[in-house]
């Protein structure tokens, strides 16, 4: 017999040991004060061999041997007491029945003796005996509520019964209270012993019913889209959460544990989709043997190009960004990596200096350029719209005519969703900036110019998920503007995957736009960035909304209404139509913007910006 077959045995002869001592204690004190005379003590016998057996019998059905190795809560004090009283009515019926009427004074206090030891005796044993001996800190584990009864869900649930005999086994620490599955088959039934409790959307009422403390979903061959639905159902809870990751994935053998293999819950599982995989073949014959030039080289989209085309064997990398600090740092990252083996070049230089920039182009040749410089701090561009355009717009037009002069083969921009529609200085630049691009593909003879647009990126410099670290980190409240604001997001691999696989796939002119999936709320993503530091949100860690800042919008749009869309070999990227642009209008309207940007004249670089950008419509503070 197990060791958990014992310990029912043990339990049950406590219960009996309970109430066999409460009805000799009582009829001992009443005999004392001359309650019951000799003729009561007679009959105690056969109350006490009927109790036992009808209370036993009433404490096996209602589950109460099984209930006592996890955390009691108030349910399970109320079913064992339940169950008590039932075999104390119980055995009262067969006394009567047999002929023997007990007195009722002596059957209730009878009964108050042994449910209040029955119970003290549980409360008791889950303070001391759990927490002092090695059963105890088995049954101390933390809670685990499996979300799959399928064969995922089936092996960790056999991973944590067994891993009383397993030293090594990562679940010791765990356990399995019950489990989560939409099968309706499935509802109340018993898995490896372990019950199946509900359905998914039930996972925040289960979770504070039965006191879970982790929660595991084991569905790795889940649809992404269900997959982001159980996981925020699971982000309504206090728990902690662990992935078990995609089928592909998983490692089998012999000693292979799935607990070891899941993952603690990260904010890319709440994009509601898998990462995106792009064709690496067709992006090595597009970078191998190249000169690539990637601008704003240092930054967060810029540096994970440089990583990225770094490994598909280009003839030369030129990193070109106005702050050093950046750029030595991938500088470094590539020289530790790659040594010698890598031609890497690094220069401090700015877009907005067309005479540096010229010099970079005439002694280096680029085949391929990466536009990623930008100024892309939206609330940080309000208050000074002329640097966004100086830096943004005629950055880009100095780099974008120079690859044209200079016979580079493709100029890849890289643009954001705030361009579509846009309500700020920011977007409306980058408008401006896609505008550009596409005069430059109608009317360059060499060059093929393209531009990529995809939503927020995960982690990069000046988003939100690095302010929300801080904040966290510093004991601060974490501060999201509004309740209701959603965005799209995407990882930086994924975003420079898409730039460089568009790269690849450009004839000229295309914007390339990446289907992200559902958008998320930035409130859900600040309430589980909280809980993977281990902490409540609103309680450990307050969420303040601080109203929209200038220009922002509470959704993004990711195509223009009369752009259309495509669809590539790539079923998440599409590509919006070429709009043709009247170069002489576009070039009267540069001219006039630049004459406001460079007199630094705020508001009518803003009223010039708007001109040049018909769907600008800016909202103010």
């Amino acid at each position: 017999m197990k060791n958990f077959g014992y310990r029912k045995v043990i339990l049950l002869f406590a219960d009996i040991f309970i109430i066999v001592t409460s009805g000799v204690m009582l009829n001992y004190a009443l005999s004392l004060i001359g309650w019951i005379g000799p003729e009561g003590s007679k009959e105690l016998l056969y109350y006490i061999i009927v109790t036992i057996l009808t209370c036993v019998l009433t404490l096996v059905v209602s589950g109460a041997y099984t209930r006592l190795w996890r955390y009691f809560n108030i349910k399970d004090y109320i079913i064992c007491g339940a169950a008590t009283a039932s075999g104390f009515a119980l055995g009262f019926g067969l006394l009567l029945l047999f002929g023997k009427r007990p007195r009722l004074l002596f059957w209730g206090l009878f009964f108050l003796t042994a449910v209040t030891g029955v119970l003290l005796f549980r409360f008791l044993f889950k303070r001391t005996f759990l927490e002092l001996t090695e059963v105890g800190y088995r049954e101390n584990a933390s809670r685990t509520l499996i979300v799959g009864a399928g064969q995922a869900g089936r092996l960790i649930a056999r991973e944590i019964k067994n891993a009383d005999f397993d030293e090594n086994n990562p679940s010791k620490n765990l356990l399995a209270v019950g489990f989560i599955d939409d099968d309706i088959l499935k509802q109340g039934k018993h898995i490896e012993q372990v019950p199946v409790l509900g359905a998914s959307p039930e996972i925040p009422r289960i979770c504070r019913e039965q006191e879970i403390q982790t929660i595991v979903v084991a569905i790795p061959s889940c649809e992404e889209e269900e997959k982001r639905k159980i996981l925020n159902y699971c982000s309504e809870t206090d728990c902690d959460i662990k992935v078990v990751p995609y089928l592909s994935e998983l490692l089998f053998g012999e000693d292979t544990k799935l607990i070891a293999q899941a993952q603690e819950i990260k904010i890319e599982d709440l994009l509601g989709r898998k990462p995106i995989e792009f064709d690496s073949g067709k992006v090595q014959d597009f970078i191998k043997g190249k000169v690539c030039m990637v601008t704003g080289g240092g930054g967060s989209i810029g540096s994970e190009l440089v990583r990225q085309i770094a490994s598909y064997e280009p003839s030369r990398v030129i990193i070109v960004d106005i702050y050093e600090n950046n750029a030595y740092d991938i500088q470094q990252e590539l020289v530790l990596e790659y040594g010698s083996s890598l031609d890497l070049v690094t220069l401090i230089s700015s877009i907005r200096d067309y005479d540096k920039m010229e010099e970079i182009f005439r002694q280096y040749r680029p085949d391929l350029v990466f536009h990623a410089a930008a100024h892309k701090h939206v609330p940080l561009m309000e208050t000074v719209p002329e640097e966004a355009v100086k830096n943004n717009i005629f950055g880009t037009y100095n780099v974008a005519k120079l690859a044209q002069d200079y016979g580079v083969k493709k100029f890849v921009m890289i643009s954001t969703d705030k361009a579509v529609n846009p309500t700020n200085v920011m977007g409306a630049t980058k408008r401006a900036c896609e505008m550009i691009i596409q005069y430059m593909a109608q009317s360059a003879a060499q060059t093929e110019y393209v531009t990529t647009r995809f939503g927020n990126v995960l982690g990069s410099n000046g988003s939100v998920i690095p302010l929300f670290r801080k904040q966290i980190e510093s004991g601060k409240p974490v501060t999201v503007t509004h309740p209701d604001i959603i965005r799209y997001f995407m990882t930086i691999p994924e975003a420079v995957s898409l730039v460089l696989e568009a790269g690849a796939m450009a004839k000229g002119g295309e914007i390339f736009v990446l289907d992200m999936g559902a958008p998320v709320k930035i409130t859900t993503l600040a309430e589980n960035l909280i809980r993977m530091y281990g902490k409540v949100p609103y309680k450990d860690v307050p969420i303040v909304f601080t109203g929209l800042r200038p220009g922002e919008k509470l959704f993004e749009e990711l195509l223009m209404n009369e752009e259309g869309l495509q669809s590539t070999n790539n079923k998440k990227i599409f590509i919006g139509n070429q709009i043709q642009i009247d170069p002489d209008d576009l070039n009267r309207k540069l001219d006039s913007l630049r004459a406001a940007a460079e007199s630094n004249q705020s508001e009518e670089t803003v009223v010039m910006l708007s001109e040049l950008v018909p769907t600008f419509h800016h909202k103010k503070a």
